[in-house]
């Protein structure tokens, strides 16, 4: 006979209830958390930094794969940085009398605890109390959660439950593997040098809200109305005032310079515009002079030709080379004043920044003088009428 079924013989004598045909708990087995005890656990490890605090949770197991957490409370302690631990005993029972006579008659499902700063884990102590709850009930969890690591959108949290010595020594699965669920998150490194799948498992977190919950969740973050009628200290909001007015005069003169500018943006482009208009008067006049020089011309030449026509076969000739060296001249001239004219038209058309661009990167003055204006005007209206009722009711 080998150890290992020594071992065997030697669970089953002291744990009968250990073997093949026992029901095991499930990869499947869920903890499901209400934002209320979320909120409370969170506020209260928060409240304990750097020191470790624990407390009690109250729900009730649904079936053999659901353990629901409705509400939390703090009990006495005593902790420190990397430990924690109960020192009144009594304490739960009374809590849990005093909880029954205001309508909450859930039972303890498990404790909760914080690690500030360094991730949810087991330690021996952890370890110890967690077997303690599970020797008044199995199916208790252990929840740690860290307040330091934890920021908005992701709670750094995590459940445990011990794995038994027994079923360790023999060899036997702590749980059955028949969902996923709890293989979805990966265990960090600092929980698996601490024991994590050795002495204790995890198990799968989930969040629920009901609608009294989420009223409360909606108006968590809500001004009361009656801080509008709360005074500020005389002297702090007139020092406020003052250094708003000084915002306020260099945003005035900010906007003062924008307008001067847009102005002068305007005076120029009025001034290119009257150019524009002299330039194309001016070319209509050019144009008009060149096509009576053009005509005058014409009569000229049409004389000389009627002259030419009685003259002499090389006196033709020759007029015809001095007329194509006139027609070149007046080629080359043509093709100058035209380079000339399109040079001033693209120096006039030059592409200039619109205002959306020239603007890009800049404080808006008129803007935020708007909004400091409505905050001035609020402020003052708040604190007087909060000083003249005061005055009158008191």
């Amino acid at each position: 006979m080998d150890l290992q079924q020594l071992l065997q013989q030697f669970g089953a004598h002291q744990n009968p209830q250990i073997g093949i045909d026992t029901p095991q708990v499930d990869t499947a087995e869920t903890v499901y958390i209400s934002s209320l005890s979320l909120l409370k656990m969170l506020k209260h490890g928060r409240a304990g930094v750097p020191m470790e605090v624990m407390g009690l949770m109250l729900g009730e197991f649904i079936d053999d794969y659901t353990v629901r957490v409705q509400d939390v409370f703090a009990m006495p302690q005593s902790g420190t940085g990397v430990s924690v631990e109960a020192v009144d005993n009594v304490f739960q029972t009374k809590m849990l009398d005093m909880l029954k006579q205001t309508g909450r008659p859930e039972i303890v499902v498990g404790w909760y605890h914080s690690h500030p700063g360094f991730g949810p884990w087991l330690s021996g102590v952890d370890i110890n109390t967690q077997m303690s709850f599970e020797s008044l009930n199995p199916r208790s969890v252990a929840v740690v959660i860290d307040p330091i690591q934890s920021v908005r959108g992701k709670v750094v949290i995590d459940a445990f439950r011990t794995i038994p010595q027994q079923s360790l020594m023999m060899g036997v699965e702590p749980r059955q593997t028949t969902s996923h669920l709890g293989h979805l998150q990966p265990p960090s490194a600092v929980a698996l040098v601490h024991g994590l799948n050795i002495h204790y498992y995890s198990m799968p977190i989930k969040y629920r809200k009901n609608e009294f919950e989420q009223k409360m969740l909606l108006h968590l973050q809500k001004s009361d109305w009656i801080l509008g009628l709360e005074l500020n200290n005389s002297l702090t909001h007139s020092q406020k005032n003052i250094s708003l007015l000084k915002e306020m005069l260099d945003l005035t003169k900010q906007y003062n310079k924008k307008i001067q500018e847009e102005i002068q943006d305007e005076k120029i482009k009025d001034m290119d515009y009257f150019e524009k208009q002299q330039e194309k008067l001016h070319e209509k006049v050019l144009a008009k002079k060149k096509q009576l020089e053009n005509q005058e011309k014409n009569e000229n030449v049409d004389q000389k030709k009627d002259q030419e026509n009685n003259q002499m076969d090389i006196e033709v000739e020759k007029n015809d080379v001095d007329k194509k060296q006139v027609d070149k001249k007046q080629a080359d001239k043509k093709e100058a004043d035209k380079k000339q004219v399109d040079k001033k038209e693209a120096e006039k058309n030059k592409v200039k920044k619109p205002e959306s661009i020239k603007n890009v990167g800049k404080l808006d003055p008129k803007k935020h003088l708007e909004q400091y204006i409505d905050i001035l005007m609020a402020r003052n209206i708040q604190q007087s009428l909060g000083t003249f009722l005061n005055t009158v009711v008191f």
